[in-house]
């Protein structure tokens, strides 16, 4: 199932629950299909990597790496306020469809 995630790349967005209540940060990317997004400095885990023959990681170690996070987990920040806010959808006067912001109704740069 693919689900319609509002957010997109480059947005800065809260987190409103969990181990990172209270953190922003920018969106690196959306995954539709799992219904997640991956912020910047959110959810990093460190991973065991066994050493290969590519040259990526000859000796193997442990890395930092950015999982997702559940969509309904975050909000879009208003600029104005700094305070989350939910994504609706309204058209414009030339009959584009743009993202406002629920909170007060403005349009989403």
């Amino acid at each position: 199932m693919v689900y319609k995630i509002r957010l997109k790349k480059e947005d800065t967005v809260v987190v409103l629950s969990g181990k990172y209540k209270g953190q922003t940060g920018k969106v690196v990317a959306t995954h539709p299909t799992e219904n997640k997004v991956t912020v910047e400095g959110i959810n990093v885990v460190k991973k065991a990597i066994k050493p290969n023959t590519l040259k990526e990681y000859p000796q193997g170690g442990i890395i930092e790496i950015t999982k997702p996070i559940w969509v309904s987990k975050v909000a879009l920040v208003e600029p104005t306020s700094k305070k989350p806010s939910r994504v609706g959808y309204t058209t414009d006067k030339a009959g584009n469809k743009v993202r406002v912001y629920k909170r007060t109704g403005k349009e989403v740069k």
